[in-house]
């Protein structure tokens, strides 16, 4: 049955849209690997990692990947900035992947120091903020001083009452995503030089995460099975085909459902052709997470692009997303898929009956008033402890246990001044981007009820989209400055 549908309404659509396309090659996406020597690196990286997986001789690599990620990430900061931007993230999709090639062959290891990469890579922009924070306040960059500044006060805060290695690895989880968005804030004069590389960074990645994603579902790989079977958790599924909670290349279904929430919004403004296939694994992939805050993020983002948009690019979303349901839900209404995915989505109306909601209701119950009296806080590193609620279940608490009141105030008011000043701006109703761009962003904050969304991987997805929706602001308003003079 699937194969059937296949052949007679998927491949059918994506060949008229191709056709369609190439009566107008200046949308479609080219790959350009220029320049060249900074290609050749990233290259060379990924062919030597990848020959040292296929003979088998993996354990040097968990050395040699994350010290040759920082190598190469230290290069292209310094001589290809736009290029520097799409290779963290991409090593922000595949580390986790990387870690589990390596443990299946070499023997389990956790912590595991592959890991170290995508953090470490990210934080060589700390460079950005060691020269423009001073004077950032100057410049609309107050909301980021309010950030830093609470989570270096959490810091020293752990240093004090919590342990220096559990304090370390937190600020690796807080800190890397507020760097990267005040990075591309910063550099906002390369703001469509930026635009064009995430584009095709998430078109890609929902490509490769998405069709992975399925893989992983139907066939359940031997070494995600390993890594499931060692962590031990009955959250991610089942290690056997079919029983697997989709987490792709990433390193838990919600890290991966916010990033393909993030790229499956992006895809809506993106004119190339391969955009169809990408949406056709991508939502799946994303429905076989079964991660439901992932689904919220992806509502609430809807709910806040359409309407910013004008009135002929309405339509124009409109009919894309008409094209995307006829690709998308005939498939995930076929077994096995809709065994796993329809419960799930009803189980959003019914929360009664839902035993994850409930227990997520008993933990905030135990913890709120206590959590509500920490004015100091506990310092990064703190966990949220309780039967019902996990260490990443709950943003609101992580951020009163971690910094108090004292930090969580600045914090969250510097992200309301940045949401404040992104829907203030009229710019996003031409600039597809800009306005998908502030969706994703409050779109995953909106989570922060049920996640941990300043955090890790989904930390990256708020505070990137955050970063390069404000650049997009500060671009488009100095273009219409330049205008008016002129």
């Amino acid at each position: 049955m699937l194969k059937t549908y296949l052949k007679a309404v998927y491949l059918p659509i994506c060949k008229i849209v191709n056709n369609r396309e190439r009566i107008r090659p200046k949308f479609i996406l080219p790959i350009q690997l220029q320049p060249a020597l900074e290609w050749s690196l990233i290259l060379g990286f990924g062919l030597l990692c990848a020959l040292c997986i296929l003979v088998g001789v993996s354990a040097p690599l968990r050395i040699l990947f994350p010290s040759g990620a920082l190598l190469i990430g230290t290069v292209l900061y310094s001589r290809q900035p736009v290029l520097y931007v799409g290779f963290t993230w991409w090593l922000w999709f595949l580390s986790p992947w990387v870690r589990r090639l390596i443990d299946y062959q070499s023997g389990w290891q956790n912590p595991s120091i592959v890991l170290l990469a995508p953090p470490l890579v990210t934080m060589v922009s700390s460079i950005t903020l060691l020269r423009f924070l001073p004077n950032a306040h100057r410049h609309g960059g107050l909301p980021f001083t309010l950030c830093f500044a609470s989570v270096f006060y959490g810091f020293l805060l752990g240093l004090v009452q919590n342990s220096l290695a559990g304090s370390i690895v937190a600020l690796l989880n807080w800190l890397p995503p507020l760097v990267f968005g005040f990075h591309l804030f910063v550099n906002w004069h390369l703001y469509p030089a930026y635009r064009q590389n995430i584009q095709r960074t998430f078109l890609w990645g929902v490509l490769v995460m998405g069709a992975y994603g399925v893989w992983q579902y139907l066939t359940s790989p031997e070494w995600d099975r390993f890594w499931l079977i060692n962590v031990d958790t009955p959250v991610f599924g089942d290690p056997e085909p079919l029983g697997i909670r989709v987490w792709s290349t990433m390193n838990s279904p919600q890290p991966f459902a916010a990033v393909m929430m993030a790229g499956l919004i992006l895809l809506l403004s993106n004119r190339g052709s391969l955009k169809f296939i990408a949406t056709g694994v991508g939502y799946l992939a994303f429905l076989l997470s079964l991660a439901r805050s992932g689904w919220l993020s992806w509502m609430v983002g809807l709910l806040i692009y359409i309407p910013s948009l004008k009135s002929h690019l309405q339509i124009r979303l409109l009919i894309t997303l008409m094209i995307m349901a006829l690709l998308v839900v005939p498939l995930a209404s076929m077994e096995p898929l809709a065994s796993e995915i329809a419960p799930r989505l009803e189980s959003l109306s019914q929360t009664r009956e839902d035993n994850s909601y409930q227990a997520r209701l008993e933990g905030y119950n135990q913890l709120l008033e206590e959590a509500t009296t920490e004015f100091i806080g506990q310092g990064l590193g703190a966990e949220v402890e309780s039967d019902s609620l996990g260490s990443r279940d709950s943003g609101v608490l992580t951020l009163l246990f971690s910094l108090g009141w004292i930090g969580t105030i600045p914090y969250i008011t510097g992200i309301f001044l940045i949401f404040s000043k992104l829907f203030q701006s009229a710019e996003a109703g031409f600039d597809k981007f800009t306005s998908a761009a502030r969706a994703i962003a409050f779109g995953i904050f909106a989570q922060i009820g049920l996640n941990v969304a300043m955090l890790g991987a989904v930390g990256m997805v708020l505070w990137g989209f955050l970063g390069i929706a404000l650049a997009a602001s500060r671009y488009n308003t100095q273009i219409k400055t330049l205008h008016s003079q002129s």
